[in-house]
């Protein structure tokens, strides 16, 4: 399959007051063509921070280190803030978490995302418009026509969502990420924008990075998953197997808290701990602390990725074959 994203021992540090905040530490993602890849964890564990890394959005404090982020081959990070101009929104597009705070409250929706093509083709107003109307058609939005002279506070939430997936689609491009994209959604209106983005996703064929806590999402439409923890990948592995049998300790712990409807009368599994300050972390795994499994290893050195077969790869000392039998 060919590789659309590889990302390479990506690095992003906040430099802060109180000193530097490994927010992402060495990631490494790969993403296939037409391949709906999710990044999943908890709060802080460096999702959305890996995102706009990749599409050079950080602001200071915080800033790319080292790493790689190969776009069809090409490098984003050596790329100048005039050249991603080219590329936002054209070859890679974001759906952000909340379309509110995304969409100009003082533009109709339909003029902000005909200006996506006037940004990156020759296409005149009248086309554009045209354009984005069967856009909005396309993506579910009644009333294309009237819709497109709304204002984002005339919208409800949903119909929001779906003008900022229309604005990330318009120009095609290779690669989409969707960071939460149904956090603020009820759950009807969730399962109908997931559908709709499986639907686009089939027709055009464009990659999808999904970034979620959610794991019904991550099974719903994603399908290979990497789990990060405290700036980094503890496990990844296609969407299947992740669930019939995870490796990690904080995937288990992670899919042993989703409630389920056979256990009524049990209280819910929690993870014991709190995620560690990442100005603070803990020697060896970041994860030990928190780990029922933890061995006096774990205290001293950091677990690298073991390959486990199949693509599958875990972070952490229980699966490194000479320890374990020695």
């Amino acid at each position: 399959m060919k590789k659309v994203l590889e990302v390479k021992n990506l690095k992003t540090h906040f430099f802060t007051q109180k000193g530097v905040v490994p927010a992402v530490d060495g990631v490494d993602i790969e993403v296939g063509a037409g391949e709906v890849v999710g990044i999943v964890g908890e709060s802080g564990c460096g999702k959305s921070v890996t995102a706009m890394s990749i599409l050079q959005l950080l602001q200071f404090p915080g800033k790319t280190v080292d790493g790689e982020v190969l776009l069809d081959g090409e490098d984003l990070l050596l790329k100048s803030p005039e050249e991603m101009y080219k590329y936002r929104g054209n070859k890679i597009s974001m759906i952000f978490q909340e379309p509110m705070t995304s969409l100009n409250p003082v533009y109709t929706v339909g003029k902000q995302v005909a200006e996506i093509l006037r940004v990156h083709t020759n296409i005149s107003k009248v086309e554009a418009r045209k354009k984005v109307i069967q856009m909005f058609e396309k993506v579910g939005i009644p009333e294309p026509i009237k819709r497109y002279d709304a204002y984002p506070h005339q919208l409800s939430g949903g119909l929001r969502q779906r003008v900022m997936i229309a604005m990330a689609i318009i120009c095609d491009p290779v690669l989409m990420i969707a960071d939460e994209p149904t956090t603020a959604l009820d759950v009807t209106i969730e399962a109908q924008i997931l559908y709709l983005m499986k639907q686009l996703q089939k027709d055009s064929g464009t990659s999808i990075v999904m970034i979620t806590h959610n794991l019904g999402v991550v099974a719903e439409v994603c399908d290979r998953v990497y789990v990060m923890y405290a700036g980094k990948v503890m496990e990844t592995t296609d969407v299947f197997t992740l669930f019939e049998n995870p490796l990690h300790p904080y995937t288990s712990g992670l899919l042993n808290s989703i409630p389920k409807l056979t256990r009524v009368d049990e209280d819910l599994y929690t993870i014991r701990g709190i995620v560690p300050n990442l100005l603070n972390l803990p020697e060896g795994c970041r994860f030990c602390p928190r780990c029922d499994r933890a061995m006096k290893i774990c205290t001293v050195m950091e677990p690298p990725l073991y390959d486990v077969g199949d693509g599958h790869q875990v972070r952490c000392f229980l699966y490194d074959k000479e320890l374990m039998n020695g």
